[in-house]
């Protein structure tokens, strides 16, 4: 049985403020029917037998557009609003192609539907987007949405994933603000579209494909996750090692991995994750890259089981002009071939990562037989200590002394570039963030967890909302100025509104 909403919870649209908190008990409620359960979300109603599969690929579409404090009086606004605002600044030209490319699979999935093909897609859309798509009124583009995700006849070829809701890198967002941030996106996605279509969001897209590896951190998220609901984790293929330092296997790239997360305390926990593979070009899935991969890979063992290899890829959905205009043409001109050679169920077919994973397991795949691997530098770390029987002082102590005597070391995790930093130089954002965040719990924490209800005053909503957009990571990417000045004053308000 799906959790209802509270019909007394505050009106967040007349308050200006996005829907990030209040339905906490329900959310959590919808988890535990999930997690007591065995019912798996696309088994039922997938049109893919495993049998007749040797690979599959499952594209994702990463969407994004921060919130700034630049509406024409200083008010919270997208920045989608904010480039249709200035359309001759820089690249706010494309504003509204950027709008089409939002929407566009809405209309995409339909007409490959209609036309005989078996298409997938999964869709990863940041909390920040959203919300702004809602403050301009773009109801065309979440019409469109709303038909592939509420739809039962679509909701075989589509599935979202979970992420932090303003788009917050998780290796340098305070540990207390994760669960915050995945449970933000939770509830603004379930307000848009229903608790029915958030018990169907099993895995997990960081911004960035940023994982952390400082083992404290790692070992938090992967708890916050799994008491979030979700199943697995897509992880950059540089971000994670062997259990032994080294580098996947070349066939482990395409099959499911298991990711173990072991803390200072000698705690361990672990979370399925799927593999992105390559860079982070978007030529990779605007030009279907993943399809063509996958037609020279075939079937592999996990345990006695025979499973499909998956090549897994994922890449912005609307920046730069290959995903502008090449991603139309190559996606229908790719499903059309599938089609047309009678590959719509078998040899190489489009998958979606739930789907794989109740497919393989349904043969009997068992997720505790999946390779396990780490975070990166993970390894030299538990060279020096022993993890099951670790201590904080002994793991800060190893991590100190690697970082003295190897200059590659480094605990900021990794994303999908190895030559940008969401850390070095930002010191300027990144320590008004830790002191607004600290201000916030030391607020609210125990207000909180003396009754629940707190989470349902505007008060609450409006200082969570601040804490959790100075975290954006577009304040810690385009360098200082412009960035970081928007940084700057949402602390200012922030700080305000706590008092």
């Amino acid at each position: 049985m799906v959790a209802t909403i509270d019909s007394g919870f505050l009106n967040p649209t007349r308050l200006g403020l996005p829907n990030i908190c209040g339905w906490e008990a329900e959310i959590a409620a919808t988890h535990q029917n999930i997690a007591q359960s065995t019912d798996p979300v696309f088994l039922p109603t997938t049109n893919l037998k495993l049998e007749p599969i040797s690979a599959g690929f499952a594209c994702a579409l990463h969407m994004h557009q921060p919130t700034i404090p630049a509406g024409a009086h200083g008010e919270l606004i997208g920045n989608l609003q904010h480039m249709f605002e200035h359309p001759n600044d820089g690249d706010n030209h494309n504003a509204d192609v950027f709008a089409g490319c939002y929407g566009r699979m809405g209309v995409f999935i339909p007409e490959l539907v209609a036309q005989g093909c078996n298409p997938r897609i999964m869709l990863d859309y940041s909390g920040n987007l959203l919300w702004g798509l809602q403050q301009m009124g773009r109801e065309d583009v979440l019409r469109h949405l709303k038909q592939i995700t509420c739809d039962a006849q679509y909701q075989p070829y589509v599935e979202w994933l979970g992420t932090m809701w303003s788009h917050a890198v998780v290796p340098s967002t305070p540990i207390p603000d994760l669960k915050l941030q995945i449970q933000a996106w939770q509830h603004y996605f379930a307000s848009l579209f229903g608790m029915d279509a958030l018990r169907r969001v099993r895995g997990f897209s960081p911004p960035e494909m940023h994982l952390p590896n400082h083992p404290d951190t790692l070992f938090e998220y992967v708890k916050a996750l799994k008491e979030c609901g979700y199943r697995w984790l897509m992880v950059q293929e540089h971000s994670v090692e062997r259990l032994d330092g080294s580098s996947l296997h070349h066939e482990q790239k395409y099959i499911p991995n298991r990711l173990v997360a072991r803390n200072s305390n000698g705690e361990a926990i672990a979370i399925t994750t799927l593999v992105k593979t390559q860079g982070s070009d978007t030529k990779l899935v605007a030009q279907m890259q993943p399809y063509f991969e996958a037609k020279g890979l075939d079937n592999q063992m996990i345990g006695s089981v025979s499973v499909p290899s998956l090549v897994t890829q994922i890449a912005d959905g609307e920046n730069g002009g290959v995903m502008m205009n090449e991603y139309p043409r190559d996606l229908f001109r790719v499903y059309h071939e599938i089609r047309d050679a009678g590959g719509n169920h078998s040899g190489t077919v489009a998958m979606n990562g739930t789907e794989y994973l109740e497919l393989i397991e349904a043969a009997g795949a068992n997720p505790d037989e999946y390779p396990a691997i780490q975070a990166t530098g993970q390894h030299k770390i538990w060279q020096r200590v022993d993890p099951k029987q670790a201590t904080t002082e002994q793991v800060e102590h190893a991590i100190a002394s690697l970082k003295s005597s190897d200059d590659r070391f480094h605990m900021d995790g990794a994303s999908w570039t190895d030559d940008l930093s969401w850390v070095k130089g930002y010191d300027n954002v990144l320590e008004p963030m830790s002191r607004l965040s600290a201000k916030f719990h030391q607020k609210y924490d125990r207000l909180v967890s003396d009754d629940p209800t707190v989470t349902k005053r505007a008060d609450y909503q409006e200082a969570l909302l601040y804490n959790l957009l100075l975290q954006t990571s577009c304040f810690r990417y385009w360098g200082q100025g412009t960035w970081t000045d928007y940084a700057r004053e949402l602390y200012r308000r922030g700080k305000a509104v706590l008092g």
